[in-house]
């Protein structure tokens, strides 16, 4: 019997699968292989069961068909999915918020509720909500759908409001490609980006804000709290309105008008999109927007986040996902953001969301915890994206390290472009708070920089918006503390605001210069704002003081701040000024933790660190490629608040070796001064491939 079934099998063989390049790329990989490729087959059965042989962009409508619209001919016809209602009656200014026959809504099948107005019947600027009634109860709701809701000042609600203006914007820039080369990201949040103790606007951050940005270097945007939502110091992550941007800044064409700027500045925009809950709130959103539990969120225990009080999404129904992907599809084209940064992503690709939780082994990543359906709705998310437009940035939030995140889809990954670093940061922080100056070593902090998955891109970052807030400490407090309130003037001489400064540029230059994707800072950090962030809450009698930056500061020449200003500027036009920088090989040539230097090379730059905080060291040799080097940035110039001590125009020449010379190394001697860095740059036989990107025109000759 077996030499009949061996015959048999080999004059019909099997035909192997393809194996993803995912697994082909990580062995390690291969024992959970099933699981990978499971949940990447479920995402293409329901890409097709969704889109019924049409494509993911044709499928992401549901915005063109629910809510208010315009029809072709000057009419208005309204539609909500609503399952669980037995009556839907539309109330504004346009019937003196009482329900009339007029504005009812007619179901029409599958949940749907329809209602058709002449052009009269509602104009521009109205203000309106549905009242919905279901088995048992009733009440006020803004449509799923809205694209604009606004809070009245006197009762603290919100309502949607009719936005049909006369004259639609019409953009500057018809079209526009993100600079990648790197990724150098300014994460901002619009309404805490004025000086004044108030919520500043969309127009106030086009006009003020996005100047200082453009000048600092960084070619892209994050923003925050864009997406509608209820309480200002939720930091516009309690979501209420997917569809409106908030309105608490300023109008949809002024955002636009904001967006077109910085196009025009050469900036892209990634918008910070929260996909990963809602709020709770059942007025303002999507709570039980029909009277049911289960509408859009789970109905049974996994409905509320155990750590952020808010609603999870059952991201099985189709309805659900046919919102999320929809909302996608409408920030891209409505608004023309370039991207986004999904949040809370760990959150969820988890049942458990991620909570305490080690993932020390790729079994975390696969023992039956997995979000199955969650992880289909995010590799469908960035497939649409990329349809729609394939320069778009998508990066995750994420910080479980689950492989593949930032593979794309048809490698047998979830599709993102880049996953943030996230324990860089937490690195950073432990090293402050639990480590004496003289205990940094340089092998553990550059192997925390460059350990990371060499098939995924990430975005590499000091400190986020999460480091600065209250609770916690930015870099720059915790490394100078009070003592920032009485010794910044340029005059003042002291020890420990010298050291603050003097690491706090250190650590942002070896943060930023072993990136393999993208650097992110966010907004005041880079000159050391000397605040924390407070929103306005009842524990600080709702002040403003704390929710603002102090851009005067930086702007004062007598003050410190403009030497961290200007060190970040001259970090971002140096890594700028190389092409491709984050794609070439970080390649170490020295690491030595008694002396407490590490020395790296990237291209034809090389990259010295001295973190030793009391000894300077007299030609102190590393081995680098041999040849000529000029010193091209010290974080000791005067012009960045430090002591001079590097000389600028020294030129230096490698040191021949019978042992190393043969291998294409020797040594290079430097002075390197205690607690500073210092970059080189080879300026003879300059490695193949390396360009230096053009800093003026384009059509000035690059300097070899």
């Amino acid at each position: 019997m077996a030499k009949k079934t061996t015959s048999k099998t080999s004059t019909t063989p099997k035909r192997s699968k393809p194996v993803l390049n995912l697994i082909k790329h990580d062995p390690w990989l291969k024992p959970f292989a099933e699981a990978i490729e499971g949940r990447h087959l479920d995402a293409i059965n329901k890409e097709r069961e969704l889109t019924a042989g049409k494509s993911l962009d044709e499928f992401a409508n549901a915005h063109n068909y629910f809510g208010l619209h315009r029809t072709p001919s000057g009419s208005w016809v309204m539609r909500e999915w609503a399952p669980n209602a037995t009556s839907i009656c539309l109330i504004g200014d346009f019937n003196s918020w009482e329900p009339s026959k007029q504005y009812e809504l007619t179901p029409i099948g599958s949940g749907v509720w329809e209602l058709e107005l002449p052009a009269a019947a509602i104009s521009h600027g109205q203000y309106y909500k549905m009242l919905v009634s279901w088995p048992g109860g009733r009440g006020e709701r803004i449509p799923a759908y809205a694209t604009r809701v606004v809070q009245d000042p006197a009762t603290a609600l919100f309502s949607a409001q009719v936005w049909d203006p006369a004259e639609p914007y019409r953009w500057e820039v018809s079209s526009f490609k993100p600079d990648t080369s790197p990724l150098l990201i300014y994460e901002c949040h619009i309404g805490m980006a004025q000086e004044r103790e108030g919520v500043g606007s969309y127009v106030e951050f086009r006009d003020l804000i996005l100047p200082r940005i453009a000048a600092d270097g960084y070619n892209a945007i994050q923003i925050m709290a864009i997406q509608e939502h209820p309480y200002y110091g939720s930091f516009g992550y309690h979501v209420s309105n997917f569809f409106a941007a908030s309105s608490r800044f300023g109008t949809p064409d002024e955002l636009k008008s904001l967006i077109d700027r910085a196009h025009q500045l050469g900036i892209a925009v990634i918008m910070d999109i929260v996909h990963s809950h809602a709020v709770k709130n059942e007025l303002e959103g999507l709570g039980r927007l029909d009277g049911s539990y289960d509408q859009y969120f789970y109905g049974d225990g996994r409905r509320e986040h155990p750590a952020w009080d808010s609603l999870c999404f059952d991201y099985g129904k189709n309805q659900v996902l046919h919102f999320l992907l929809s909302n996608c599809k409408y920030w891209l084209e409505e608004y023309r953001f370039d991207g986004f940064r999904f949040d809370g992503v760990t959150s969820m690709l988890y049942y458990n969301h991620g909570l305490g939780q080690a993932f020390g082994s790729y079994d975390d990543y696969y023992n039956g915890n997995q979000d199955v359906n969650a992880i289909v709705y995010l590799t469908l998310a960035n497939k649409l994206i990329h349809a729609i437009n394939p320069s778009a940035i998508t990066i995750a939030e994420e910080m479980s390290g689950m492989p593949g995140l930032a593979i794309p889809v048809k490698d047998g990954g979830i599709g993102f472009d880049y996953r943030m670093a996230m324990g860089i940061p937490d690195y950073w922080i432990k090293l402050l708070k639990e480590k004496k100056d003289e205990d940094w070593h340089p092998t553990s902090i550059f192997w925390e920089l460059t350990n990371r998955r060499s098939d995924e891109k990430t975005i590499s970052y000091v400190e986020s918006h999460d480091q600065a807030l209250v609770g916690d400490k930015t870099v720059i407090f915790r490394l100078i503390d009070d003592k920032m309130y009485w010794h910044m003037m340029k005059a003042d001489s002291d020890l420990t605001v010298d050291r603050g400064i003097a690491l706090h540029k250190m650590i942002r230059l070896v943060t930023a210069s072993t990136i393999n994707g993208g650097y992110l800072n966010f907004m005041g950090n880079e000159f050391g704002h000397p605040e924390w962030i407070d929103f306005p809450r009842e524990g600080n009698g709702w002040s403003y003081k704390y929710a603002r930056r102090q851009w005067s500061l930086v702007d004062d020449k007598n003050l410190k701040y403009e030497y961290l200003a200007d060190f970040d500027k001259a970090m971002a036009s140096l890594i700028s000024g190389v092409y491709n920088f984050q794609a070439l090989p970080v390649q170490k040539l020295w690491e030595k933790d008694s002396d407490q230097v590490l020395a790296f090379a990237r291209g034809n730059l090389i990259f010295l660190f001295n973190w030793n905080p009391a000894k300077s060291f007299t030609d102190y040799g590393v081995l680098a490629p041999s040849g000529q080097y000029e010193v091209v940035m010290s974080s000791d110039e005067p012009r960045f608040g430090g002591y001079g001590n590097v000389d600028l125009s020294v030129r230096h020449f490698t040191r021949h070796d019978d042992l190393y010379s043969p291998l294409g190394v020797e040594w290079l001697e430097v002075y390197l001064p205690a607690r500073t860095a210092i970059v080189l740059r080879r300026i003879e036989e300059a490695p193949k491939g390396t360009k230096i990107r053009p800093k003026a025109k384009p059509k000035t000759k690059a300097k070899k």
